[in-house]
């Protein structure tokens, strides 16, 4: 009987990994022939839309090679890639509820957002600096005592900024702003003394501005912002598969093309 039961037991335990299997995100890109991705606008490098609204950026780039890598997984002829612009506060909800299937764009990994998905393998490091403008005699975090500072809203950037400012005893005034370009108008109007984001989005947002020699960044970060792609909690199989592909890139060396294309006018990598 202990053995039946046993037995019993083992074939309802495979079953239901069967089930979860068969019912998870490759094997909803299998029956769909579609991957559905999700990008942030306005995240340059990384992630923006160019003059035709299609997807560019070093994080786009990857995950056009992960979907690549997805349809040779499932041995299928073809593969639609569907691009769902997000924004920077809706961006891991749309991973959560199964909008799209992996988010592409700066997103920070942390322990907190992985209560409600999951992250790849880290694709980038960055820092959170502050932008200023180039007139201003501000060079370290301490500089902005009694000045505005613009930041996004719902971003890893303004919790660590408030936690680093009362840590250090810094009365900064932080405006809250949705997007990076309302934060740049911000600085650009004297309306805030500086703008806080990730170093080298900031340097991609001014890159694309007439005037970008108007600005500088201060001399220290204070922050360190992993990246990684979120995707749906709790699904092995499909992270595997992603981290798959992002290994390749890695260990052949493929990942120096990709980088060339978006960062090398930055230089190397450390």
């Amino acid at each position: 009987m202990r053995f039946r039961t046993l037995a019993l037991l083992g074939f309802t335990y495979s079953f239901a990994v069967s089930a979860a299997a068969q019912t998870g995100t490759l094997e909803k890109i299998r029956k769909q022939g579609a991957i559905t991705m999700g990008y942030v606008e306005g995240s340059a490098p990384f992630s923006f839309s160019d003059a035709g609204k299609q997807p560019q950026g070093y994080s786009v780039d990857l995950c056009r090679e992960i979907a690549s890598g997805i349809r040779a997984q499932l041995k299928l002829a073809s593969l639609e890639t569907r691009w769902v612009p997000l924004t920077i506060q809706n961006r891991l909800e749309a991973v959560k509820n199964g909008r799209v299937d992996i988010e592409c764009s700066t997103t920070t990994w942390t322990l907190s957002r992985q209560a409600n998905v999951d992250f790849s393998l880290i694709t980038f490091v960055d820092g959170g600096s502050i932008l200023t403008r180039v007139e201003s005699d501000a060079g370290r975090l301490s500089d902005f005592n009694g000045k505005r500072v613009a930041v996004i809203t719902g971003t890893t950037t303004e919790k660590v900024l408030k936690e680093t400012l009362a840590r250090r005893a810094i009365k900064a005034g932080l405006v809250n702003v949705n997007t990076r370009d309302e934060g740049l108008r911000l600085l650009d109007q004297r309306k805030v003394e500086g703008f806080a984001s990730d170093r080298i989005v900031l340097i991609g947002v001014v890159l694309t501005t007439k005037t970008q020699g108007a600005f500088k960044l201060l001399d220290e970060d204070f922050s360190v912002e992993p990246y990684a792609l979120a995707l749906p909690r709790g699904d092995a199989e499909y992270r595997l598969a992603v981290n798959r592909v992002l290994a390749r890139l890695y260990r052949t060396g493929d990942i120096q093309k990709i980088y060339d294309r978006w960062l090398g006018r930055l230089g190397p990598p450390s």
